[in-house]
């Protein structure tokens, strides 16, 4: 199924078959913070343009302060990153957790502004005959119900009230219709670079890490 056909079937998905799923697997967050932290490896939760300027605009922060480049696909030889990536990851601190988790108060200290994967984690949609989709969140595949997957998650198999499943699907539909709108505007923008350093293509355009187009500096 290619992204435009992906694409269609998100819009057409039934939010109220979302809330079923979900409420048949069962959330409830217990606040472990389990999602926030990179435990065994580097916090890597995808985060929109948009998504990195409203979480500037909460709190006065630079770009970088809130985003850094996803590190798939590009190098690190002596501390010097280059190659080109294709998504931004929220940033992370000396622990390699997301920076705005507060491990003294257990808590996001942007919950209001958080991104849209966070919001709607540990659930994902799968779209496509193969299982192809919205990006993952961290931890493996430990249960599923129709496009609907739970990721691994301590709040996972506790009772979620149908109000709170619906609130839940609808978020979760908007992420699946983002995500692939923003992949397929990332194609459609796609340009190869001969740059130095890190090249970032996002639906806007190829971005330098601390968000600033790379066209206005050439």
């Amino acid at each position: 199924m290619d992204l435009e056909a992906e694409l269609a079937a998100a819009r057409e998905l039934d939010v109220a078959v979302i809330a079923d799923a979900i409420a048949r697997i069962g959330f409830e967050c217990t606040r472990c913070g389990h999602c926030c932290r990179g435990m065994d490896e580097e916090h890597t939760a995808t985060v929109f343009p948009d998504e990195v300027r409203a979480i500037q605009d909460s709190g006065e922060y630079d770009w970088r302060d809130v985003a850094r480049p996803m590190p798939f696909g590009l190098t690190d030889d002596d501390h010097d990153p280059s190659g080109e990536t294709f998504e931004w990851a929220l940033q992370t601190d000396d622990c390699r957790d997301c920076t705005f988790y507060d491990v003294d108060g257990e808590a996001c200290s942007i919950y209001d502004d958080r991104p849209l994967i966070c919001e709607t984690y540990p659930f994902s949609i799968a779209l496509g005959e193969d299982g192809a989709g919205t990006s993952e969140p961290m931890g493996s595949v430990v249960d599923s119900d129709g496009p609907v997957r739970a990721h691994e998650c301590e709040g996972l198999g506790r009772d979620i009230s149908q109000d709170e499943a619906r609130e839940l699907a609808a978020t979760l539909k908007e992420r699946a219709i983002r995500e692939l709108e923003e992949a397929i505007a990332v194609r459609d923008n796609y340009e190869p670079v001969d740059a130095d350093g890190v090249v970032v293509h996002d639906s806007e355009g190829q971005k330098r890490p601390d968000g600033t187009s790379l066209a206005d500096q050439q």
